[in-house]
C-alpha cells in the first residue's frame, strides 16, 4: 500500500471517529461469511457502524486525535474491528446477543471508549451493557427532582378534600 493511500485511510478513520461519541474495539475473526454478513446487517439496523481496520492505521488515527487514547495502543493486536455508535451501550448489547448465537463466540470485546471513559478487556462487557447514557441519567435526575414536588402537590390536593369533609361534618353538627 502506498504512503498516500495510507494517509488517506488514516484521515478517513480520524473523521469517522470524530463523528461518533463512542467506539468499541472488537475481534470478529473466525466468523464465516454468512455470520459476518448477519453481523453487518444487525449493526446497520441498530445504527452501529462496523469497520474492519488495520491496527497500525487505527493507532496512527488515534495518535492524531486530540484525545489521549494511549491506553488502547496495547490492545491493537490481532484482528481488530471498530464498532461506532452514538448510544454508549448499543454495541455492548449487540456483542452480547450476537456472541451467544454463534459457536465462535464472536465478536469479542477488546476495549471500548464510552462516555469519555476506557473499558479494557472482555470482562467489562456486562458493565457496558448496563451503562446509562447521558440523556438517561439526566432523565433519572429530573424524575427524582420532580418526585417530592409531586408528593407535596398530591398531599395538598387530597388534604383539601379531607379538610373540607371535616368542616362540613362540623358545620352540620
Amino acid at each position: 500500500m502506498k504512503k498516500e493511500d495510507k494517509s488517506t485511510i488514516i484521515k478517513e478513520i480520524e473523521s469517522t471517529l470524530g463523528q461518533y461519541a463512542h467506539f468499541y474495539l472488537t475481534d470478529i475473526g473466525g466468523l464465516n461469511a454468512e455470520q459476518t454478513s448477519e453481523l453487518r446487517r444487525t449493526c446497520f439496523n441498530q445504527k452501529i457502524k462496523l469497520l474492519v481496520v488495520k491496527n497500525t492505521l487505527l493507532r496512527k488515527a488515534l495518535e492524531n486525535s486530540e484525545n489521549d487514547f494511549s491506553q488502547l495502543y496495547d490492545i491493537l493486536k490481532g484482528e481488530t474491528s471498530l464498532m461506532l455508535s452514538d448510544t454508549g451501550n448499543a454495541p455492548a448489547k449487540l456483542i452480547k446477543d450476537f456472541s451467544k448465537k454463534n459457536k465462535a463466540k464472536k465478536p469479542v470485546l477488546k476495549a471500548a471508549y464510552v462516555e469519555e471513559s476506557f473499558y479494557i478487556g472482555e470482562g467489562m462487557l456486562e458493565e457496558l451493557v448496563h451503562i446509562k447514557s447521558k440523556n438517561e441519567l439526566i432523565g433519572d435526575i429530573i424524575g427524582l427532582l420532580q418526585s417530592p414536588a409531586k408528593n407535596v402537590v398530591s398531599a395538598l390536593q387530597s388534604g383539601g378534600t379531607t379538610i373540607h369533609g371535616v368542616l362540613k361534618t362540623l358545620g352540620e353538627r
